[in-house]
């Protein structure tokens, strides 16, 4: 028996859009099983200068990630897409144990299999510290901004 994830590629605008917004909106639960469930059993993932290889090493790979990056709160967008891929660009933002805010900034690029799940997503992202007064992501993003672009900086 085979686990669907709509929308299914071939993507056009307003399924890609669907599948970044679903994307982000797991992420920002910060439950690792949840999250690793949209991904294929065997999905292989370079996430910076790590990398990770089935649903097990991703649920062990987001436990560590967001015992670190406290109050995690994240945005992605749309970037392009074809087929059964999507590249998007991200930002989130976190503190950690020490109480310093960051934000990250991020490329994303994915491919999906005819189920809809994701087996394949490499992820470049760097990080700048932020002071508490320059956030701008402070939980999900409501539902009337979904689709919504944000600044660069």
């Amino acid at each position: 028996m085979s686990e669907d994830r709509p929308p299914y590629p071939p993507f056009t605008r307003e399924t890609a859009v669907k599948k970044v917004q679903a994307a982000e909106d797991a992420w920002n639960t910060r439950d690792p099983r949840r999250v690793a469930s949209a991904y294929t059993p065997d999905s292989v993932w370079r996430n910076r200068d790590t990398f990770v290889q089935g649903r097990e090493e991703i649920v062990a790979f987001l436990t560590g990630k967001w015992e670190r990056e406290q109050d995690y709160a994240l945005r992605k967008n749309l970037w392009t897409f074809t087929g059964n891929r999507i590249a998007v660009r991200f930002q989130y933002e976190w503190h950690d144990q020490a109480g310093q805010w960051w934000r990250s900034y991020g490329n994303e690029l994915w491919e999906f299999d005819e189920h809809g799940l994701m087996s394949r997503r490499e992820a470049s992202i760097n990080d700048v510290t932020i002071a508490e007064d320059e956030r701008r992501i402070r939980g999900p993003r409501p539902a009337e901004e979904y689709g919504a672009d944000f600044p660069l900086r």
